[in-house]
Formats: structure tokens, sequence, C-alpha cells
């Protein structure tokens, strides 16, 4: 990742999770399939993010899903990698293989191909939880707006997730 993709408002987006997260002290854990490692990226790239971010799993392929989180074979079988479940276990996972206190998983197409009727380019889940119980799901449709478009949005949306946990909102 160059320092042009953290652009201003991402960089104060992760400035406010990891002050949430003093605050409150929490630690995190990112689970990533199409960001491929963006948000804990972000995260990081803030001086002093040692003492939030626990770990980050860039969990692209199925296999890594499985292994690396525990996603179950049937729920990818059954729902495919895009989907509502798959976020959930990928985000349940994190907070299962990590020290985290909050999590956040993401799940998309970001494109150019790989699209479906069902499941388009663009399509993102993303799923956050906590170890309180607290659980968030978002699904976004972004649309075929390019590849870095969808992430970074992503991206964005995955911080606001870990924002609202990290802050205590309840869901």
């Amino acid at each position: 990742m160059t320092p042009a993709m953290i652009d201003e408002a991402l960089r104060e987006a992760a400035v406010r999770v990891l002050d949430a997260c003093r605050l409150h002290g929490l630690k995190v854990a990112t689970a990533e399939s199409c960001t491929g490692g963006l948000v804990a990226a972000a995260l990081t790239e803030i001086a002093g993010s040692s003492d939030v971010v626990d770990r980050g799993f860039v969990t692209y392929s199925n296999a890594a899903k499985e292994a690396m989180l525990g996603v179950p074979a049937a729920t990818l079988e059954r729902h495919g990698a895009v989907s509502r479940e798959t976020a959930d276990a990928m985000a349940a996972g994190a907070l299962a293989m990590s020290n985290a206190d909050i999590t956040v998983a993401i799940t998309g197409i970001a494109g150019p191909g790989g699209g479906s009727v069902e499941k388009p380019v663009g399509l993102v889940h993303f799923a956050a939880a906590a170890r309180d119980g607290r659980r968030i799901h978002r699904e976004k449709r972004y649309g075929d707006i390019g590849r870095g478009p969808v992430r970074m949005h992503a991206v964005a949306e995955a911080l606001a997730m870990l924002e609202l946990l990290a802050t205590g909102a309840r869901i």
C-alpha cells in the first residue's frame, strides 16, 4: 500500500478508531478478503497503533478462511465466500483466533471480473463483532465503479463499524 492510498478521510477514521479503542482499553483484529489487508494498513499507518492493533488476517482464498478463521466449509459451500454468513463467520473467527476485543470482517467482489447476477461486482459484506456479544452486519452494493474505489469504500465502511463498536454503541 502506498501512502497515497490512505487519504485524509481514511486517516482521520483510523485515528478515531484507535482513540476510541485506547479510551475503552480495546484491542482490534481485522479479517479481510477483498480489501487484502487495507483496513489493517490504514490502522497501522498511524504511529503508535501497536497498542491497539492485535493482528490482521488476510484470507483471500476459501482455504485461508477455513484454516485461519475457522469458517466452516459448509458455510462457504452453501452461501459462498461473498455472503453475510461468511462475513459473520470471519468476524467470529477473528475474535476466536486473536486477543482482540473487537473485529471487523470484509468479503466482496471488487472487480473488474468475478461478479454474477446474484452477486455483482461491487457487492461487499461486512461483519463486526465484539467479545461482549454485539454484532453488526452490513451489505453494500457499490456497483462496478472500479476495483480501487470499491476497496477504498470498503475500508471506510469497516473503519466506521469498528468505531461504532469501540465507542460502545448498542447495536
